[in-house]
């Protein structure tokens, strides 16, 4: 007998061989039919596979992410057979779930290609094998074997399989289908309903330019056809808040081949727009005790050298930069960091002094690969909202909470109300990777715990994700498409103040290493400003919006009333415009929409004569007439509601 302990704690003794969906059935009927997939100890596992030892399992259904992970990796599988039987001598390569959906990489028979117009008969074919209710059964093959089976035929599973142990090596069988698969499957191809091709695209093997390209194939997949349809929908009204649609609609950012790609140029509304989200956390910061400093755009090579960014980011950076100095070598910074280690040490510390919490607005430059741009999200060059915290251990929990507090803040003022947190600790079996006193490890993984805990937040801890320098606690956003963003890191970091050699003068008069913390609530304004964009669809929070008024004269000859309803408006602090166009006031009105300029108001004979104005508010439609006055009562009142005061 081997004891099974379910999630809720529970353990259940069952013989050895047991499977999956045996403990399914043994718990309900109805649970049993839902379960596609499960976790062992750690590890995936399929719902038939035999259970000979003790341990956690986990049963997933559709309904989870690892349920999903089963499903969408089955349904590469069910990909890979139907472009075999459809492209006769096709090479596949890897077909992994992501993050929604799936692809495959192949390599087609030379002169054939794969076009949107072949989508619908690859989705026929999917369909056709999946109804076959196919198992998916997975057995174990020597490297011998496996390396005889595809020798000849497809070199770039060979080369997979090379780097293979022997013992580790085991094939996926479905219908008359085998693939090279670690495993993780659902049942059968039956419980595949629904598919849709999305795109093709290349791909490097290996994700190596100097490699051949070959075709990605991108589809999604689902157990029932109305979630497909709502997905598609979904896929539509994300192409309406593509940022890169609307930061050209609302004239906010543009890119030039001239100037180069992946680097974004802000027009005179973008600019505002990230002004204004930076003097929104700079005054933040300024309450949480945070100092301004300023660092070049570029530093000599050795202190990338020194931070170890030049081995990390080496082969993602611009080249260096020869100076007419022999041996002199700059690089463009990838990273803020090593430049506030060098502002921290540039004087001695006591311990009565820290924290010292140091923040800047840097821009920093990577180079990324031009297949891997897309908009702002990935560019070259991106400003990061970049702090650094030099603290005691013992400070390091009130300063944790301090920066939790700042994250949350800047949340709720920008409406992401819907996020997670994940808090990222040591592989206790591996403690060769990680740097530092496990003690001290110990005591900042728990006050990244503790922190979490006090401030309530909804959080995993994730065994063996934290950096080789330090736990760290990320959060992850859902914007209003239900899309899972990374937005705000709080990082530890035993590190950089060990390879730049930063003390502080303790209590008992000796020197000690400070904890340096991480953080950047914003990550880079580029990223955040196109996930804000798709997520609000360009209706920015009205404290942030270019412009929060247009003022719509019905004639010229109400032009000189319409500029003192702006000149009152602005007494107010308030962002206004006056359309003066000779055009209709319907026109004026739907562009106004079109631009998503919050509110709209019109002016004409009975206005000026009453002293009024007629107010309209974006995509609702009339307000009424009121007075001006009484119009910025209402603009204040709603910025109040958002945008609440920071405490400290």
């Amino acid at each position: 007998m081997i004891g099974i302990t379910l999630p809720d704690g529970s353990v259940k003794s069952v013989e050895a061989g047991t499977t999956p969906m045996d403990v399914a059935k043994s718990i309900s009927e109805g649970l049993a039919r839902n379960v596609i997939s499960a976790t062992y100890n750690d590890t995936t596992v399929e719902v038939t596979t035999p259970l000979t030892t003790d341990g956690s399992l986990t049963l997933h259904t559709w309904n989870d992410d690892a349920g999903k992970k089963a499903f969408w990796h089955s349904s590469a599988h069910i990909l890979a057979q139907a472009l075999e039987e459809l492209y006769p001598g096709i090479k596949l390569w890897v077909g992994p779930a992501i993050e929604r959906g799936f692809y495959y990489d192949v390599d087609l028979p030379e002169g054939q290609v794969i076009s949107d117009k072949d989508f619908k008969t690859i989705e026929n074919k999917m369909l056709e094998i999946a109804r076959g209710k196919h198992d998916f059964k997975m057995r174990e093959v020597s490297k011998a074997d496996a390396l005889a089976y595809y020798q000849g035929k497809n070199e770039y599973k060979v080369d997979l399989i090379e780097g293979l142990e022997d013992g580790e090596i085991t094939f996926c069988d479905h219908s008359s289908f085998t693939d090279l698969c670690r495993g993780g499957h659902i049942p059968n191809t039956g419980i595949v309903k629904a598919v849709k091709i999305l795109n093709v695209a290349g791909a490097y093997f290996k994700g190596d330019e100097n490699e051949k390209q070959l075709t990605r194939v991108y589809g999604i997949s689902f157990p029932k056809q109305k979630e497909l349809t709502a997905y598609l929908e979904l896929l539509e009204e994300a192409k309406k808040r593509d940022h890169r649609k609307l930061g050209k609609e609302l004239e906010l950012f543009t890119f030039s081949q001239r100037v180069g790609q992946g680097l974004p140029l802000w027009l005179p509304k973008g600019a505002a727009l990230r002004e204004r989200l930076e003097s929104f956390l700079k005054a933040a910061q300024k309450k949480a005790g945070y100092q301004t400093v300023m660092s070049p755009h570029i530093g000599n090579k050795d202190l990338y050298v020194t931070s170890g960014h030049f081995a990390k980011y080496g082969e993602d950076s611009f080249q260096t930069i020869q100076t007419p100095h022999e041996g002199e070598e700059f690089m463009l910074k990838p990273m803020n960091c090593p430049h506030h280690c060098e502002m921290y040490k540039a004087k001695p510390w006591s311990y009565k002094e820290l924290p010292v919490r140091y923040a800047e607005f840097g821009t920093v430059y990577r180079y990324e690969q031009s297949g891997e741009l897309h908009g702002l999200t990935r560019v070259r060059g991106f400003t990061q909202d970049d702090a650094h915290i030099f603290c005691t251990p013992d400070q390091l929990n009130d300063e944790f909470m301090k920066v939790i507090d700042l994250v949350l803040y800047v949340f709720g003022s920008l409406g992401f109300e819907d996020f997670k947190s994940q808090v990222s600790i040591r592989d206790m079996s591996k403690p060769e990777k990680y740097i530092g006193d496990p003690e001290v490890w110990e005591k900042a993984e728990q006050a990244i715990i503790n922190a979490a805990e006090q401030k309530g937040l909804d959080y995993v801890v994730e065994e063996g994700e934290a950096a080789f320098y330090g736990p760290k606690l990320d959060f992850m956003v859902k914007d209003a498409l239900g899309r899972s963003w990374q937005l705000g890191t709080i990082q530890v970091d035993y590190n950089l103040p060990e390879r730049f050699d930063l003390t502080y003068k303790g209590s008992d008069n000796e020197s000690h290493r400070p904890v340096m913390i991480h953080r950047a609530p914003f990550g880079s304004l580029e990223r955040f400003v196109a996930i804000l964009l798709e997520h609000t669809g360009g209706n920015f929070p009205l404290w942030l919006m270019p412009e929060q008024v247009s003022i719509l004269s019905l004639s010229e000859k109400y032009e000189n009333y319409a500029q003192k309803v702006l000149n009152l408006l602005e007494n107010s602090e308030i962002r206004a415009l006056v359309d003066n166009r000779n055009e209709t006031i319907g026109r004026k009105i739907r562009e106004a929409e079109m631009k998503k300029i919050p509110y709209m108001i019109i002016v004409g004979e009975q206005e000026e004569k009453d002293g009024t104005i007629a107010v309209r508010k974006h995509s609702e439609g009339d307000m009424g007439t009121m007075k001006v006055e009484d119009f910025a009562a209402i603009i204040e009142n709603d910025i109040k509601s958002t945008i609440k005061e920071f405490n400290v």
